[in-house]
């Protein structure tokens, strides 16, 4: 079952949210969140990047890093833009994109449920960013930004949300890239208790994005359990933020693929290994309309790749990922690719940048580009069921959740 836990969160101040609310911390790298806090006090950048508040010199993961986001958050409550609820309260979060509206329930998910993989994973995790995260959540004591889980729909869940949602909401605004976000806060003891006990029959959640920051979550549990003279399971320490959103409503894009270079092959060379796997042609047609199917741009031509019967095992539900047919035919025997986690060679464009960021990476110089058709839901389920791992950057999730809107301390529920 899912356990779910009501807390007090902090949120903004009625009138601030639109200046509070920021992307998360891993979408943005430390030169982008200095243009973007720039001139604005309120942003929650400062909490979740507060490198930018610190000499260009200073290492990410220095001490004064993690000492500076819990002196903006602190500084961020005193002077009352961050207010607290008064009543532990559950929340829901709704994002609009394009006409594409998905709504998530906020709350805290169980530490318990994800050590013991009902809260179920699909990605690894980087031992030097997990460490970050735990030491985040550490120093500031509080989730500072949510984890977006999944979980197979059911009717009744989506009946009470409808339900709630004709509410007045406490957010309603668009941010600059033009996504809206509204909130609503759930104090009410019947509406909090039904949730919870509807949430109850939910056998298992799925980490969509968000492992790092839901390790580290765990980690913090486990480490403050340890120390703890009188456990219960029920601590605040015991939980973490989540919005856990139904899986028909999610919509995962590309997450396509640059390399630098041809390793050492000449055009001619690089399209005649290529046909072994794929069947080749030339084409107006820059993203893959079906799986099994990729795009490449290629000396300022595209072509579509369409994987050859028996290059990969169908029934396997890593094997049969598109990013696994091209990584395994492509990018590992061709262009040695490898590791691509660590391979400097190779890098990654989430879809939400579109066809014209690969047309200009290649164009100013990087070698070959590769447009993906998305990831299914159901995929990443599938292969977090059977307890496999998918290739690294196999998802992109649209919209990001916004960090700053709702942040769970852990001193008190």
């Amino acid at each position: 079952m899912a356990k779910l836990q009501a807390f007090r969160a902090f949120r903004p101040k009625p009138g601030l949210e639109d200046e509070i609310a920021s992307p998360p911390y891993d979408v943005l790298n430390s030169a982008e969140a200095r243009i973007m806090a720039e001139g604005n006090q309120y942003s929650f950048l400062h909490v979740v990047k507060p490198e930018i508040d610190l000499p260009k010199d200073v290492h990410l993961y220095d001490d004064r890093v993690y000492a500076k986001a819990r002196e903006n958050f602190v500084n961020m409550i005193q002077n009352e833009w961050l207010v607290r609820e008064t009543v532990p309260s559950l929340y829901l979060y709704r994002q609009i994109m394009d006409g594409h509206s998905q709504i998530g329930l906020v709350a805290g998910a169980s530490v318990w449920e994800y050590e013991n993989d009902l809260i179920k994973k699909h990605e690894f995790t980087r031992k030097n960013k997990e460490d970050d995260r735990t030491r985040h959540v550490n120093e500031v004591n509080a989730n500072a930004g949510p984890v977006f889980l999944t979980y197979k729909a059911q009717k009744e869940i989506d009946q009470k949300v409808a339900e709630l949602t004709q509410t007045d909401p406490i957010y309603d605004f668009t941010a600059p890239d033009g996504i809206q976000h509204t909130v609503w806060v759930i104090s009410d003891d019947d509406d909090v208790c039904d949730l919870k006990e509807m949430f109850k029959s939910i056998t298992e959640l799925y980490v969509a994005d968000g492992h790092h920051r839901s390790a580290s979550a765990a980690r913090v549990g486990a480490e403050r359990r340890k120390t703890d003279s009188a456990p219960t399971g029920e601590k605040v320490y015991d939980y973490f933020l989540a919005v856990l959103f139904p899986h028909n409503q999610l919509a995962i894009m590309d997450y396509n693929r640059v390399v630098k270079d041809l390793n050492g092959l000449d055009t001619q060379s690089f399209l005649s290994k290529i046909t072994d796997m794929f069947h080749v042609e030339q084409s107006n047609q820059r993203k893959p309309s079906n799986p099994n199917s990729f795009g490449m741009y290629l000396n300022g031509i595209w072509y579509q790749l369409t994987a050859k019967t028996g290059t990969f095992n169908a029934d396997d539900p890593v094997d049969c990922l598109d990013v696994s047919i091209l990584q395994n035919n492509l990018l590992n025997p061709i262009l040695g690719i490898g590791d691509p986690r660590s391979d400097e060679r190779i890098d990654f464009v989430g879809g939400i940048r579109g066809m014209d960021e690969l047309e200009r990476r290649v164009n100013q110089g990087e070698a070959v580009a590769f447009s993906l058709y998305p990831t299914s839901i159901e995929q990443l389920m599938a292969i977090a069921d059977a307890g496999k791992v998918m290739p690294p950057k196999s998802t992109w999730f649209e919209p990001k959740l916004r960090s700053g809107l709702i942040v769970r301390s852990l001193e008190d529920i």
